[in-house]
């Protein structure tokens, strides 16, 4: 299961994905579409995916849920998102869960907020209390200055305030800020997804990253259309964890933690 993907409506993807590349500098692998999703799972034999939208400002939370509802499959998880100065916030969450919807995504960057602004506290309060899981973008971001708004200390901020809060951290626990992951993050009961992060880590301080961490709160994840999924699951399994450990990270952790989550 690959637990970080992005995707967007037919109608959409093709101007999303042109400005996407623009701000962040990068070539996507896939055009942003589900069925381009889809066949890239099929290719590499990936069964399920979720797949993270964001909400640049609380207009968009309507499109992006009706979205969400349609393209919610067997094998299409998505993660609705919601703006956090949305006033509706509570509501949201609601929504989110009386769906049956697993979790939402938030990015600090495109959504201008740092992680460990209190003022976010009662919309974490709100995702825990319905036992949602929360996938933040962590770490700096290719398309915007390097300003810390989701590093590791601020995460560790965060689950000291809401330590039930299903956090999943992304990029390995914080893109390119993996020395501070190391200090403040590995050992601890954080979830880390791996995306962008064994392409850019050398493969032994990637894999000694992993095996200090707690076996059960690594998952697989590729950022898709961004990375290729093919290429982030050989770089995984280039680093012969033992299969015990690749296959909770690779499908294991993500089918115990989406089943933990709702209800």
């Amino acid at each position: 299961m690959d637990f970080h993907t992005h995707a967007f409506p037919d109608d959409l993807a093709e101007r999303a994905m042109k400005t996407l590349e623009r701000e962040g500098g990068v070539n996507a692998c896939l055009n942003g579409k589900i069925a381009s999703l889809l066949g890239s799972m099929d290719r590499y034999g990936i069964g399920r995916s979720v797949v993270c939208s964001i909400a640049t400002k609380p207009s968009q939370f309507e499109p992006i849920f009706a979205w969400s509802v349609k393209v919610k499959s067997d094998r299409i998880i998505p993660f609705p998102s919601f703006h956090p100065s949305d006033s509706k916030f509570r509501e949201r969450v609601r929504q989110i869960k009386g769906e049956g919807f697993k979790g939402v995504k938030f990015h600090p960057y495109y959504q201008d907020f740092n992680l460990d602004d209190e003022r976010l506290f009662p919309i974490y309060e709100g995702i825990s209390k319905e036992n949602l899981i929360m996938v933040v973008h962590t770490g700096f971001d290719f398309a915007f200055p390097r300003i810390k708004k989701a590093d590791p200390l601020k995460i560790v901020k965060v689950k000291d305030a809401f330590p039930e809060l299903k956090l999943v951290t992304t990029h390995l626990g914080s893109w390119e800020q993996w020395q501070e992951v190391e200090e403040l993050l590995i050992g601890k009961p954080v979830f880390m997804e791996i995306s962008f992060s064994l392409e850019y880590l050398p493969g032994d301080r990637a894999k000694k990253m992993i095996l200090g961490h707690p076996p059960g709160y690594i998952l697989f994840g590729t950022d898709s259309p961004w990375t290729d999924q093919g290429k982030t699951l050989s770089l995984l399994r280039g680093l012969d964890l033992g299969e015990e450990l690749e296959g909770l990270i690779l499908s294991g952790n993500a089918d115990n933690l989406l089943r933990s989550a709702g209800g």
